[in-house]
């Protein structure tokens, strides 16, 4: 078990050496801990394993689900603030003419993300509504909210069967955090686009032809699920997807055809048989 060193005595008069005295060890210097010290130590490093565990779960999700920091009045520097008080004072200098350069009127449907000398101002998206910027150190960009749709171009794929199929499909998404949508994507409808590609082209080779033919709806909800898993960390939600066309080989739309009318005349033989029979 563990041990506690004894504890330190003042030096002890010299003592003249004696043949019979046996050499101490160090070891030899130590109390054993009883059990209710063991079972308070053993206690502490769980305590201790168990809040590491705890802070690395909660790293992991703030580096996922965390919002975008904001900017602090304190990050800025003293070259920082000569430039927005100057430009404070430019706008004081040419009123009332430069109040029409630091208005800005965004749309009930629009949210503006302002960044002032590089870095996201405090409060998140501004609007709707009139907002002011000093236009010599803000720059900010206009995110729409509105639903968007496109269409994914025929998808050429080989299904789990082994027939190549064409599917197109079309997806409705929109954008919910204004701020994520610019801080961490770049042009967040083109590379919504292509996740929607690929998705589709994904969940197709694990279907077979019978299941993309006849099981559309499933599907369609399957893709909407992995397209809103992948894209929320952009602050894109997508709504909707519906597929479009499923397009078939003609080769084997033919031989499909012809067996369906082998299907048919044998019915129609069975059944002129049986009409017959009762005659």
């Amino acid at each position: 078990g563990g041990a506690m060193p004894c504890p330190s005595s003042a030096p002890a008069s010299p003592v003249p050496a004696s043949p019979t005295r046996t050499r101490v060890s160090p070891t030899h210097c130590l109390l054993p801990l009883s059990s209710s010290d063991r079972l308070q130590f053993q206690l502490g490093v769980e305590r201790e394993s168990v809040a590491m565990d705890q802070y690395k779960a909660q790293v992991q999700a703030r580096g996922i689900d965390e919002p975008v920091e904001e900017e602090r009045p304190e990050g800025y520097g003293w070259c920082a603030w000569m430039l927005i008080i100057g430009s404070v004072m430019l706008i004081v200098a040419t009123f009332p003419i430069s109040i029409w350069f630091c208005l800005k009127t965004v749309q009930e449907y629009e949210r503006a993300v302002i960044f002032r000398l590089g870095r996201l101002l405090r409060g998140g998206a501004k609007g709707p509504g009139l907002i002011w910027f000093l236009p010599c150190t803000d720059s900010f960009s206009l995110v729409d909210l509105r639903t968007v749709s496109f269409s994914v171009p025929p998808q050429e794929v080989l299904s789990k069967d082994s027939v190549a199929v064409m599917v197109d499909a079309i997806v409705y998404y929109r954008i919910f955090d204004p701020v994520r949508s610019v801080v961490k994507v770049k042009n967040v409808g083109s590379v919504t686009h292509l996740l929607a590609q690929t998705t589709l082209r994904n969940i197709l080779g694990t279907r077979n032809l019978s299941e993309i033919v006849s099981d559309r709806v499933n599907m369609a909800q399957q893709m909407e699920g992995l397209l809103f898993e992948a894209s929320q960390d952009w602050g894109v939600k997508v709504e909707r997807v519906e597929f479009k066309d499923v397009r078939l080989p003609s080769g084997l739309q033919r031989m499909m055809a012809a067996e369906a009318e082998a299907v048919r005349e044998a019915k129609a033989k069975v059944s002129g048989r049986g009409a017959n029979v009762r005659d």
